[in-house]
């Protein structure tokens, strides 16, 4: 009950600038946490996506191939003018065929194609794609590093620069889930510079500081719903734990659809 009662003298007695920065402080780390979990998320979506163009891309433009082969069949056998129009339409959604380095882009090297390349045209075993996550170590080192060198922490604009620079290293590294490369940047910061402690602000300038994390944190918030929303980011929150699983189930129900489509397509033209 003393410690109470000291505690709410101490309060009593802090200054309102005093009380307006630590809101402030509280306000900046708030906003570099929710940083750090909208990058994460980002980083994990942009690889998600290239896995998924990776390994699905192929089975989607076959089905596009399909569609239009069907509609120009059935055209062909009705000669009527919506379906040779709905046949054109079909064509017109079909991707150009990609030129020979564009298809086997990363399969061939000067000497021909790459053993996955050959596997891919005799129906045999394919590797699989890369999988290109950053670890659990990884995700630990980042964080850490964009808590204690976040430009938000900067006193100024020299510092900010610096601090600017080194995240944006921080980030690249992170986007490639290079972690030996985390544990370098770790180790500079940590032999870098200490800055100088924060001193107290004029009210006017802790308000107005206030105010531009509000709105940063609204931008923030705008682009993680965005993330979310959008048709790669809804695929990883349905699996987050165990995404290469979701592709594999995707990749089964392509490959039924594609099965469907062939037979269509066979019928059609033997009838």
């Amino acid at each position: 009950m003393k410690e109470r009662i000291e505690r709410s003298r101490e309060q009593r007695q802090e200054r309102p600038e005093e009380r307006l920065e630590r809101a402030v402080r509280a306000a900046e780390q708030a906003l570099i946490e929710f940083e750090i979990a909208v990058e994460t998320f980002r980083v994990e979506v942009e690889n998600f996506s290239r896995l998924h163009h990776q390994k699905l891309g192929p089975m989607y433009a076959r089905l596009d191939e399909l569609e239009a082969l069907i509609a120009e069949a059935t055209a062909e056998r009705t000669g009527d003018p919506e379906d040779r129009s709905r046949a054109d339409e079909a064509r017109a959604r079909v991707l150009p065929m990609p030129g020979v380095e564009e298809l086997f882009h990363g399969w061939m090297d000067g000497d021909g194609l790459f053993p996955e390349a050959v596997a891919m045209l005799t129906d045999q075993q394919v590797r699989p794609p890369q999988r290109v996550r950053p670890s659990e170590e990884a995700r630990k080192l980042y964080r850490e590093l964009a808590r204690k060198a976040h430009p938000d922490l900067a006193q100024d604009e020299k510092e900010r620069e610096r601090r600017d620079e080194f995240i944006s290293r921080v980030n690249a590294a992170y986007a490639r889930g290079d972690e030996p490369l985390l544990r370098e940047l770790a180790e500079e910061w940590a032999a870098g510079p200490v800055p100088p402690e924060r001193e107290p602000s004029p009210s006017e300038e802790l308000y107005a500081r206030l105010d531009w994390l509000a709105q940063r944190k609204e931008l923030l918030t705008a682009v993680a719903r965005e993330l979310e929303e959008g048709a790669i980011g809804s695929m990883l929150r349905m699996a987050p734990d165990d995404p290469d699983k979701l592709l594999d189930e995707i990749a089964e129900q392509l490959l039924a659809q594609v099965a469907e489509r062939e037979a269509e397509l066979e019928r059609i033209t033997a009838g």
